[in-house]
């Protein structure tokens, strides 16, 4: 039996180093986030959108009520969780990025991860709360250098991780900036990792634990990831297809009903690719020939359907995608979406992962 690393992030230790990744609109809500903590990772919300459903949301006040609805997601995943930790993962690319960060802080949040861009102003967001720890979220050495050096700088401090995403294999916006980074070496987990570790350890000379993510399904693939050089693994794709998923049912049966031809990449509206599954929308998109709903609430501060109507509102497709509507939603997706193929529980994910409970 392979004893797993012990992970420590800031001043929070999961039983587990597994990490399961913030997939929004709500894919990853409360209640996927509580049961993987109380399963002993580190659960996730995703904190983008989740006003979509949320009781007070009227359309005109969707950012108020998005902060509201962040704050409330925390405190149900604290509910179920059992002790274990609570993130949210907050996009730096949202119009309300700072609003999102301070509510979660202020509803006692453990661990803020954050990517779709650098969050060099993260650690200003959160100076008022020394217990929430910060994960920025990079593609490359070069990327976790200059975040390192910025929050050094401005804020003397550093961050409590750093989660390498690879666009290989990762699902939804997968950080590379152009079509070409997707498949390129550079970009792997093999190449990033050992080279962020030996930096980290040898120009940083601090031991900020690394968080491997994309492409990560089983237990194997995670013991690799700790022969990288890694102190945990971030998981996204298996976790949304389970019972406690915050999906509805036919967004998780597409992943299940999913094939390799299935599985595709496409320039989003926020202008980067993202991972996704082959569905009429997509279709219609990539055609040329796509139709969108009204901008939701102008979330994103980079979007080429609200600069010119060339593309669609993304936070609508993905709303329909969390509701189930498979001809009109987005179904964000890791690589790994093809060895879904029942509905499985999170318990029995950590059961397999574990290797009956290191």
């Amino acid at each position: 039996m392979t004893n797993l690393p012990r992970l420590k992030i800031g001043n929070h230790s999961p039983r587990y180093p597994i990490i399961q990744g913030g997939m929004g609109v709500k894919i990853s809500g409360s209640r996927l986030a509580g049961s993987v903590a109380a399963s002993g990772g580190i659960g996730t919300i995703a904190s983008v959108g989740l006003a979509c459903d949320h009781p007070l949301y009227e359309g005109w006040n969707y950012f108020d009520i998005n902060e509201m609805a962040v704050a409330d997601a925390v405190k149900t995943a604290r509910a179920a969780a059992s002790g274990g930790i609570i993130a949210v993962n907050c996009m730096v690319a949202l119009t309300d990025y700072d609003r999102q960060v301070r509510s979660a802080a202020e509803a006692g949040v453990d661990l803020i991860v954050s990517g779709a861009g650098l969050p060099m102003k993260l650690p200003e967001y959160t100076k008022d709360f020394p217990d929430v720890a910060l994960a920025p979220i990079v593609s490359s050495v070069k990327a976790a250098d200059l975040i390192i050096r910025k929050w050094g700088k401005l804020y003397d401090r550093l961050p409590d991780a750093i989660v390498v995403e690879t666009p290989l294999y990762a699902g939804g916006h997968l950080g590379a900036t152009r079509m070409e980074h997707v498949t390129d070496e550079a970009f792997s987990l093999e190449r990033v990792v050992p080279e962020l570790a030996k930096y980290l350890q040898d120009v940083v000379k601090t031991d900020i634990p690394v968080i491997a993510a994309g492409g990560i399904w089983d237990r194997s693939d995670m013991l690799r990831a700790f022969g990288l050089g890694a102190s945990g693994v971030q998981m996204g794709t298996r976790f949304a297809c389970t019972e406690e998923g915050d999906a509805d049912m036919r967004y998780k049966q597409a992943y299940i009903d999913a094939t390799p031809d299935d599985v595709l990449v496409i320039m989003s509206p926020v202008g980067i690719p993202g991972r996704v599954l082959r569905n009429p929308f997509v279709e219609k998109y990539i055609s040329g020939n796509v139709e969108s709903k009204p901008c939701m609430a102008a979330c994103l501060s980079h979007c080429s359907y609200l600069k010119d109507r060339s593309t669609f509102c993304i936070a609508q497709a993905l709303v329909d995608a969390y509701q189930g509507n498979w001809e009109t939603g987005l179904f964000f997706t890791g690589s790994n979406v093809v060895k879904c193929t029942k509905l499985e529980k999170v318990s029995d994910i950590f059961k397999e992962l574990v290797g009956g409970g290191e």
